[in-house]
């Protein structure tokens, strides 16, 4: 996390919002004494008191122990913020994003969650492409979904700290601010940066 704490989210709805908006998250966990990453999509639960995601039984995370420590972080933007943006003399480069930590420990999930799994993550992001219709399994060949389902693991972590950093130029004046805004002018995250 960031150290400083200007930067530092604590609004739980915030971050679960944009969790929500962001839901393809990277694993890390420590595997056989050296550090280890998967990266997985989502799917919020209990309003945060968990996260489900599915691994490829092939990842070498697949076989983690129930209770295993992990963190989930999620990536919600990012830009490169020149000096050149600046109206201030003397800055240096830097890097606005927004990120979600949530950390916990591991469980497995069942075959029958596994499944409820897939089908809410597969409902989560088919609603993203509306007006497309949604796409659901039944509209698979009969067994197939059942065939390539043991091809997955479902894990919850369930979330005993959750907190982010959104670092949007708040550390700057309103006039430098202002000249990110503009800089980065295209990038979603520029709408976010305080303009007072």
């Amino acid at each position: 996390m960031h150290p400083d704490r200007r930067f530092r989210v604590d609004d739980r709805a915030a971050l679960l919002a944009t969790l929500a908006g962001q839901p393809f998250c990277t694993l890390s966990t420590i595997l056989d004494g050296r550090p280890a990453v998967a990266h997985a999509p989502a799917v919020i639960r209990g309003e945060g008191a968990a996260l489900d995601f599915p691994l490829s039984r092939a990842n070498v995370l697949a076989d983690l122990a129930d209770g295993t420590p992990a963190v989930l972080t999620a990536l919600a933007g990012d830009a490169y913020v020149s000096p050149d943006f600046y109206v201030s003399e003397d800055q240096v480069p830097t890097w606005n994003y927004r990120m979600v930590e949530a950390e916990g420990v591991l469980t497995r999930l069942t075959d029958a969650e596994t499944v409820a799994l897939l089908d809410d993550l597969s409902a989560q992001e088919e609603a993203r492409l509306a007006p497309k219709r949604l796409w659901t399994r039944d509209k698979m060949t009969p067994g197939r979904f059942e065939a390539m389902v043991r091809g997955i693991v479902g894990f919850r972590l369930t979330v005993s700290r959750l907190d982010g950093v959104f670092k949007l130029s708040q550390n700057k004046s309103a006039e430098d601010r202002a000249g990110v805004i503009e800089g980065l002018a295209g990038y979603p995250l520029a709408a976010l940066i305080p303009r007072a």
